[in-house]
């Protein structure tokens, strides 16, 4: 039997590539700048589990347009603090793998992962980009791999671009179609 998840926790979404990006809906972004406080913070915690970011948005509404919202999502990402950085990491969770993954994958997968916590005290994440679903386990072990060798200061610099990134895709999913239903959606976001 395949498992379905391991323990341990490694993030990984895809971007939309731009051609397939939907742009949000002028009711989709007035929703996101008239809803409740609550309701948007638990949205974008589904997009990084960081309350300060989460609160530094939602003060900041409303946004013109997506890339006004993008643009304060990046800003509001590059200002973490050691300790938003951590509590936004230990938000993370591995990503379910499709049905047929084999369970030697899902083993060179833990390894890697634990290998990777072991040295850096904290989950591994990475945007996998536009990669094909096919190749999310590749990229993630390729990732974990070349990442091994980063200095702890150098890796906190790559993780927190990578939070930077998965923040952004999630967002963007929320508002091009599932504003309103993100209840339901893991603490690590959507699933690839």
């Amino acid at each position: 039997m395949t498992p379905t998840h391991l323990p341990g926790r490694v993030a990984a979404i895809p971007a939309l590539p731009e051609q397939t990006r939907t742009p949000p809906s002028t009711n989709a972004l007035e929703k996101f700048n008239t809803a409740p406080v609550d309701e948007v913070r638990r949205l974008l915690l589904t997009c990084l589990r960081s309350l300060s970011w989460s609160q530094r948005i939602t003060a900041h509404r409303p946004y013109p347009d997506l890339d006004s919202l993008l643009a304060a999502s990046d800003e509001a990402a590059y200002d973490l603090s050691p300790a938003d950085l951590a509590e936004a990491l230990a938000g993370e969770t591995l990503p379910a793998l499709p049905e047929e993954t084999y369970a030697a994958a899902h083993t060179a997968l833990g390894a890697a992962h634990a290998a990777y916590e072991a040295r850096f005290g904290h989950a591994f994440v990475i945007c996998v980009g536009d990669a094909p679903p096919g190749e999310y386990l590749d990229r993630i072990l390729e990732g974990i791999r070349s990442r091994l060798t980063n200095d702890p200061e150098e890796e906190r610099v790559v993780a927190a671009e990578e939070l930077r990134r998965l923040a952004r895709e999630r967002l963007v999913r929320h508002l091009t179609g599932t504003l309103g239903t993100h209840q339901g959606i893991p603490p690590g976001g959507p699933r690839p």
